[in-house]
């Protein structure tokens, strides 16, 4: 009996320590980078059941077999769609200004396409507006609407938009909505899924979250984008939920959201809808066809006023680390000034040594993030980069008129990225996001506008007050910042 016994112990412990150094041999074959392959042996290490079954469910980018079947097969039919619009040369804007085609050029070879032009741009930066916006041109939708979303959140003139989308459906519009499960946890508990589809609306939900699923699936991968399309020729993207901010999060104590959104008339929302069809591929299997004809009905182009817009598109099927390739490349281009705002600022080390280098050739760097913060885990985290930051010379502010959601970087007055990607580890590798670039001076005074409208509600942070603060909190810093890299 004793033998037995004595047997079973060893047994599971070298079952136990088989199981750790198999593990570990994982983290380190996957080849990540030094301090996220550290913070993951470590948590593996100093809690080794829990941390275990935290890598195999969060530790590796996976989103599923059939689902990764699909993003393979839908980018290969892609690629082949963008290489046949490149022989319609009118839409492509050869001339790129010096600080935009080191980006373009990168994205042309990624991605198979270059800025698109004939769009016309406008900058959208309350909630009323874009809601209203968004009702109006949906009334007045012919053909198709598709719109994703993160977060959908009933109340207010959110509903608003959901009735004017019933009432497209009922009148013959061909209306497709895909919602991230767990972003859009409480639409899904209402009646409003219920009501779209019988009005007619297709209504996916994507990424589902289950416990059944977790070893199948990486669970916090999320459907992250923002988009509304409307007849292939009117886009919206940007920072923005569809919430109202008076029915959101009001009890989180950080104030109403404050976002940025894009609206374009143009050919670059059929790109954008190329974009779309995939992800709607991959969550249902159903493939979207693209417009049989590229012709200037479908495309329309207009010769005034009019934008060159590239779109790049990141996440699980697209070009791997697309969008931290294109960050850091637009950083390393900018000369003179570069204001980004970001409402989670949890960088990469690779993004954090390009920020403090520009600022260490001159390069004039702000960064707008929010006083209060949402998350605990990304408030004591991204402090925790401030020292650096303030010691390259880099001008931090915090926003003080709410949580500053935005999400934009301006180079050199005259290089504009919009979208939906923040900077931290899940928007740069994990996540489904999308951004724009405008490269236009134009468009640029406009978001210079609008960043010093969030600069004069900001606090700037001061680098001596903030080299004497307590030593608690510099403590409390460096503990989230040992988690940044899984954020």
């Amino acid at each position: 009996m004793i033998t037995f016994y004595t047997i079973t112990n060893w047994l599971l412990i070298f079952s136990y320590w088989l199981l750790i150094a198999g593990v570990t041999l994982r983290v380190l074959i996957k080849r990540r980078s030094v301090p996220f392959a550290m913070a993951w042996l470590l948590i593996i290490y100093i809690l080794p059941l829990l941390g275990i079954i935290a890598y195999l469910s969060l530790g590796e980018l996976y989103l599923g077999k059939l689902r990764t079947k699909r993003a393979r097969t839908i980018w290969l039919s892609t690629s082949i769609w963008l290489r046949n619009l490149k022989s319609h040369q009118d839409f492509y804007d050869k001339q790129n200004s010096d600080i935009a085609q080191p980006l373009f050029q990168l994205c042309e070879k990624r991605q198979g396409i270059a800025g698109v032009k004939g769009n016309q741009f406008e900058l959208l930066t309350t909630s009323n507006s874009t809601l209203k916006n968004v009702v109006q041109d949906i009334q007045l939708a012919l053909n198709n609407i598709e719109m994703v979303f993160y977060i959908w959140q009933p109340g207010g003139l959110a509903d608003d938009v959901a009735k004017a989308l019933m009432a497209a459906s009922r009148r013959g519009v061909h209306c497709r909505l895909l919602l991230d499960s767990a972003g859009s946890v409480e639409f899904f508990r209402t009646d409003w899924p219920n009501l779209m589809r019988n009005a007619g609306i297709d209504v996916v939900e994507a990424l589902p979250v289950s416990l059944l699923r977790i070893f199948l699936r990486r669970m916090d991968i999320r459907q992250h984008r923002k988009v509304v399309l409307i007849d292939n020729h009117i886009a919206y993207t940007g920072s923005m939920n569809l919430v109202d901010p008076l029915f959101f999060k009001q009890e989180s104590g950080v104030g109403q959201w404050v976002d940025l959104m894009a609206r374009i008339e143009g050919p670059i929302a059929t790109v954008m809808g190329i974009i779309y069809s995939g992800d709607w591929e991959i969550e249902t299997g159903k493939h979207i066809p693209p417009p049989s004809v590229l012709n200037h009905t479908t495309l329309p182009l207009k010769k005034t006023n009019d934008h060159t817009i590239l779109v790049i598109a990141s996440g699980p099927g697209f070009p791997k680390e697309i969008i931290h390739q294109s960050l850091l490349t637009v950083i390393y281009s900018s000369k003179k000034t570069l204001i980004i705002t970001t409402p989670y600022l949890v960088p990469s080390d690779n993004l954090l040594h390009a920020i403090c280098t520009a600022s260490y050739r001159g390069v004039d760097v702000k960064i707008v993030v929010p006083r209060h913060n949402d998350s605990i885990l990304v408030r004591w985290a991204s402090r925790a980069f401030f020292s650096e930051l303030l010691e390259s010379g880099v001008k931090i502010y915090q926003f003080e008129g709410g949580l500053l959601h935005s999400k934009s970087i301006l180079v050199d007055g005259q290089l504009s990225l919009i979208g939906t990607v923040n900077l931290d580890m899940r928007s740069l590798l994990l996540n489904f996001e999308i951004t724009l670039v405008i490269d236009d001076d134009k468009c640029g005074r406009e978001l210079s506008r609008i960043q010093n409208e969030y600069i004069s509600q900001s606090r700037l942070v001061d680098a001596l007050l903030w080299s004497q603060r307590a030593y608690w909190k510099r403590i409390i810093e460096r503990l989230f910042y040992f988690f940044s890299p899984l954020l």
